[in-house]
């Protein structure tokens, strides 16, 4: 347990980089992805403790998936809110957060050993079926759906590119 405590004290020292640039567009659109992604992964881990017996484990995780879903649809909300009032600027900040991809917080994970730990912790994440690639893409997909990404009009030359790319990795 003292390793654990003492990685998680790395990571706290470390913070985190979101690649935000003290843009509020950039954060939504982050958090909105961080919190689906986070909803997914504790979900998905809550299924596979209760299905190998810890039901105190699944629980927990349950419990955690469903706060980070209220986190979720609140900041879906905010990004909503932002395509009402300002489809450009949002549309080029949604575009922006994709090229630069969305990275988790457990990013700079480390445990005074392993330079690669979040590698290793992603490996087996995908490997146990807690948290995958097409978890990603289908995150992207959804956001793409529910914000009405297709149906933006109005936008700069800008805008539209940034909109097609968008949809166009979805």
């Amino acid at each position: 347990m003292k390793h654990i405590e003492k990685t998680i004290q790395y990571l706290i020292g470390a913070g985190m980089d979101g690649q935000i640039e003290n843009n509020l567009y950039l954060l939504f659109i982050y958090t909105s992805f961080q919190e689906r992604a986070t909803f997914i992964s504790h979900g998905n881990t809550a299924r596979l403790t209760k299905q190998h017996g810890d039901k105190n484990l699944a629980l927990v995780c349950g419990i955690i998936a469903s706060d980070e879903k209220r986190h979720e649809t609140a900041y879906t909300k905010i990004v909503e809110n932002l395509f009402e009032i300002d489809p450009n600027g949002t549309v080029l900040a949604f575009a922006d957060r994709m090229r630069k991809k969305i990275t988790m917080p457990g990013l700079l994970m480390y445990d005074g050993c392993d330079d690669d730990l979040f590698e290793h912790f992603l490996a087996v994440a995908q490997w146990l079926g807690m948290y995958a690639a097409k978890d990603y893409v289908d995150i992207l997909e959804f956001f793409v759906e529910r914000w009405s990404v297709e149906k933006l009009t109005g936008l700069s030359s800008e805008g539209q590119k940034a909109r097609d790319y968008v949809c166009g990795l979805a």
